[in-house]
């Protein structure tokens, strides 16, 4: 989402680190070129004027103007006033008060507000919650169905709401249904409008009054832009939500909404949407946004993926082959299935520092039809041959691309590529920092 304003603060920050010493004329020419990257990143003028005079107060300041490496100086105060104007810190859902809890989502129709309820079941029941979901669109029979089927995916209990019911009533119904159930938190999936309404919002207010939600979250889609904040600020100052959930942060929107929503309404972003399964729901942190939007990566984030994905037993047993020489092409298949549980390849490698600024990585799209196509050809395999591959000879070989829709050429490249890896994986675990000094082009 962020990738032309990335490149935009990318050049600046070069040309800032060129100058032995900054100046102030520098520094306001610097400023000038970040002001106009966020402008066309579409975040709010009011917001990106605000912005840099604050770089600007603490640019021209002595931890600038008198530090050996002034550059890296100003890039680390972008960094933090950043982070300040998406709200410095996470901010989780607010889950006190009496079981079960109410959880309001409101928004404008499209903007993913049923989809968002079955992905936040998901985030609760990793935490341990147990969800129940309650439709109140009423004037939309596809939004009541929708939700009902992502209730039997999850296995979730659904309220059977009606077309032609009252929403304030199915929330108080829903409520003690889920009492009964034995459920905690009550996920409320409320009907939206093509655009903000007075019907729309006395609506809201009424459910509102009606079950004293803990938290009311605003769906917002980031593809609107400024809009997405201007319905923001209309959704807070008739209901005073708790915070936003940004959905498509996937796309390629220029992402002025993430990074002005806070400033504009007070309210922080608590989740966001990065895909379209139900295990695509985020929570927003801004230092690491901040980071990533600086070329720094997103160390944390790939970490708790790999906790959340990789099996620890196995990653101690991979760990314990490799240094054996012992990784087969069966370990292969596992490891490489246990990465893309993490998600795409394109976000796992934007989140390791230094990556996205190489050269070489630029605009690199991972076609994960290759991955699938590797996989295949490893399945075509027996268990001997998946274990010992140097007994796969040319009558082998045919078999295997045929079982697997590939070609030989294919297996060729795939047993090659293994190949070279091993002995690389045998050089450094047999030759320590030794072999991996032999291993580098310097």
């Amino acid at each position: 989402m962020f990738d032309n304003l990335s490149d935009r603060l990318e050049s600046v920050f070069k040309k800032l680190k060129g100058h032995g010493k900054l100046t102030e004329k520098n520094i306001e020419e610097g400023l000038r070129e970040v002001r106009m990257a966020l402008l066309e990143a579409d975040v709010h003028y009011r917001v990106a004027k605000q912005f840099i005079a604050d770089v600007k107060a603490r640019a021209l300041g002595q931890e600038v103007m008198k530090s050996l490496t002034p550059g890296q100086q100003v890039v680390k105060i972008v960094n933090d006033e950043l982070r300040e104007l998406m709200g410095s810190a996470n901010e989780e859902l607010t889950l006190s008060g009496p079981t079960p809890i109410p959880i309001m989502l409101v928004g404008l129709q499209g903007s993913g507000k049923t989809t968002t309820a079955g992905k936040l079941a998901t985030l609760l029941r990793k935490k341990g919650r147990t969800p129940y979901l309650a439709p109140v669109d009423v004037y939309r029979p596809a939004a009541i169905d929708q939700l009902q089927k992502l209730g039997k995916e999850l296995s979730v209990p659904v309220y059977p709401s009606e077309t032609g019911m009252d929403p304030a009533t199915i929330c108080r119904e829903a409520r003690t249904a889920a009492q009964k159930e034995g459920c905690d938190t009550v996920l409320i999936d409320t009907a939206g409008r093509l655009h903000v309404d007075q019907e729309l919002m006395d609506e809201l207010v009424r459910i509102k009054s009606a079950i004293q939600p803990a938290d009311i979250l605003l769906v917002a889609d980031a593809m609107t832009g400024q809009d997405a904040v201007n319905i923001a600020k209309s959704f807070d100052d008739a209901l005073d939500i708790g915070g936003v959930v940004l959905t498509k942060m996937d796309g390629d929107a220029r992402g002025g909404a993430a990074l002005s929503i806070k400033a504009v309404t007070g309210k922080p972003i608590k989740f966001m949407g990065v895909g379209e399964k139900l295990n695509d729901l985020e929570p927003f942190h801004p230092d690491r946004l901040a980071s990533s939007i600086l070329g720094m990566g997103d160390v944390l984030s790939f970490i708790e993926k790999a906790q959340e994905n990789v099996d620890d037993e196995k990653a101690a047993e991979l760990e314990r082959k490799l240094r054996k020489s012992q990784f087969t092409l069966e370990d292969f298949r596992d490891q490489m299935a246990q990465v893309r549980k993490m998600g795409p390849l394109e976000d796992l490698l934007g989140m390791i520092p230094g990556l996205g600024k190489m050269k070489a990585m630029k605009g690199v799209k991972v076609d994960e039809r290759e991955l699938v196509k590797i996989e295949a050809m490893i399945n075509s395999m027996t268990p001997e041959e998946r274990r010992n591959h140097a007994i796969i000879n040319g009558s082998r070989r045919r078999r295997i691309a045929k079982g697997s829709g590939a070609t030989v050429q294919d297996l060729n490249r795939m047993l090659k590529n293994y190949t070279q890896v091993m002995k690389m994986v045998k050089k450094l675990t047999k030759g320590g920092m030794r072999g991996m000094k032999d291993m580098l082009p310097f």
